[in-house]
């Protein structure tokens, strides 16, 4: 049975959090909040808990999964970005984009994707996700809490309890969350590419909207 773990939107309590963090350390799968929709986490060395994760979310090897950093300067360290690429990223963070980047060494061959060696990673603008982020001391594997079959992300916690109470560890609510997903945005071609507008303004980075 999943724990829900309240938590204060703008002062979270440390000791639930890291209640959470043992979860995490211990290779359970949490639902977290974040600053588009729910997401679900778990560490990131943890193959056998990766495996789950897409399990859970329903996807394979292809679908790209997302690595969660408190700043840029984490995000550097999993991803090679030119000076172009992180003016970019920075006038954009944190907030909710994702950014497709190829990864660094440091990201598990297993994690990036199979044919390309990209990864997701993004800087949320959540006070209780970024609260996670420092008690876990590294970034979190993460992918959207989509449930297979539906094309909306879920954002109650206790209807995420409910559905996955014998699949995850536990559900963080801290909270009224948003609906939509994150807005994905390729970087690795010559130019930024757009791939899925969500909650985050593309316009507002200079990229022309997707083509009907």
């Amino acid at each position: 049975m999943a724990q829900l773990f309240s938590v204060h939107p703008d002062n979270p309590q440390a000791r639930l959090l890291k209640q959470a963090v043992t979860l995490l350390e211990k290779g359970d799968i949490l639902a977290v909040p974040t600053d588009s929709s729910y997401a679900l986490v778990c560490h990131l060395d943890d193959k056998a808990a990766a495996d789950k994760l897409r399990r859970i979310r329903g996807v394979d090897d292809k679908h790209h999964l997302t690595l969660l950093c408190r700043d840029l300067s984490e995000l550097a360290s999993y991803a090679r970005v030119d000076n172009h690429q992180f003016r970019l990223i920075k006038s954009a963070t944190p907030g909710p984009y994702t950014f497709i980047l190829e990864a660094s060494k440091e990201v598990p061959r297993r994690l990036s994707h199979p044919a390309r060696r990209t990864i997701g990673l993004r800087v949320p603008d959540h006070k209780a996700l970024q609260a996670l982020l420092a008690l876990h001391l590294g970034p979190l594997l993460a992918t959207t809490l989509i449930a297979p079959g539906e094309s909306q992300p879920l954002n109650d916690a206790q209807d995420i309890l409910l559905r996955y109470q014998h699949q995850i560890a536990a559900v963080i609510d801290a909270g009224a969350c948003a609906l939509e997903p994150t807005t994905i945005i390729d970087l690795t071609g010559g130019e930024p590419l757009l791939i899925r507008q969500g909650r985050g303004d593309a316009a507002a980075l200079g990229l022309p909207p997707l083509r009907q």
